[in-house]
């Protein structure tokens, strides 16, 4: 009965983590052998580890990634040319607190999505919020939203993206609206935030794939000169994993 009033107080409270480990230490005879502060503490250790358990969903489940994918999971004994000790510097994620960016080229199926998906996944559990786009599908918002009087809150948004991901950068023409759309998404994120690209063209052909020169120079200019490049090469990672499948072995 004592126990009753403290149970709704702390749903109340929406103190889940801590309404849940008193439940568990009611039921534990054993607690008792454990002094006051130390049952608190238990209480208050498992209300942290509940709303960081909590946000951490939340990030993710903002993040809108196309795939669950993690570091740990990263293939390396594919011959696709990424570095291990790279990746093990990319995720301490110290890049995204000097804002810099990550640009992941490669020809389709090699992996490039994946791997940017799982570093930005390190990035929502080290408590970074990320989102992931389709470039050209972005670029389509973007001129809606320049349509219907959102494109000002809709930049602001994302200027505040800890990790963007842009993927299959080149995948379609650039207009040169598009472009100066680009521009002022990367503008308002440099020396602010990190950006991952993934692209099929490398690096060198960008620039001769956007419409204006100058505004090309001056997005590369944001973009590539404080940037970690991974370049992946070798045949496609989901034929490979066909093949493996097919011959019975795992993946």
């Amino acid at each position: 009965m004592l126990n009753h009033p403290t149970f709704e107080k702390l749903k109340q409270l929406r103190f889940t983590g801590m309404f849940l480990a008193l439940e568990e230490q009611v039921q534990n005879s054993e607690i008792e052998a454990l002094s006051f502060e130390e049952r608190l503490g238990l209480l208050v250790d498992r209300e942290l580890d509940d709303r960081e358990t909590r946000r951490l969903k939340r990030r993710l489940k903002q993040s809108k990634m196309s795939q669950e994918a993690s570091i740990e999971d990263l293939d390396f004994r594919a011959p696709r040319g990424l570095d291990k000790a790279l990746v093990a510097t990319l995720a301490g994620c110290g890049w995204i607190k000097r804002q810099l960016n990550v640009i992941i080229t490669g020809p389709t199926g090699v992996g490039k999505s994946y791997v940017a998906t799982a570093l930005a996944h390190k990035a929502c559990l080290e408590g970074y919020n990320a989102l992931y786009q389709k470039l050209s599908r972005l670029l389509d918002e973007l001129r809606i939203a320049r349509a219907d009087g959102t494109y000002g809150k809709r930049l602001v948004q994302l200027s505040k993206i800890d990790v963007l991901i842009l993927d299959d950068w080149g995948l379609a023409n650039l207009t040169p609206d598009s472009q100066r759309h680009l521009l002022e998404v990367l503008d308002d994120r440099h020396g602010k935030r990190s950006t991952i690209v993934t692209s099929q063209l490398p690096v060198d052909q960008w620039h001769e794939a956007m419409p204006d020169p100058t505004i090309a120079d001056a997005i590369l200019d944001r973009l590539i000169h404080n940037a970690y490049r991974i370049e992946l090469k070798g045949e496609s990672m989901r034929k490979r994993h066909s093949a493996l499948n097919q011959t019975g072995q795992s993946t």
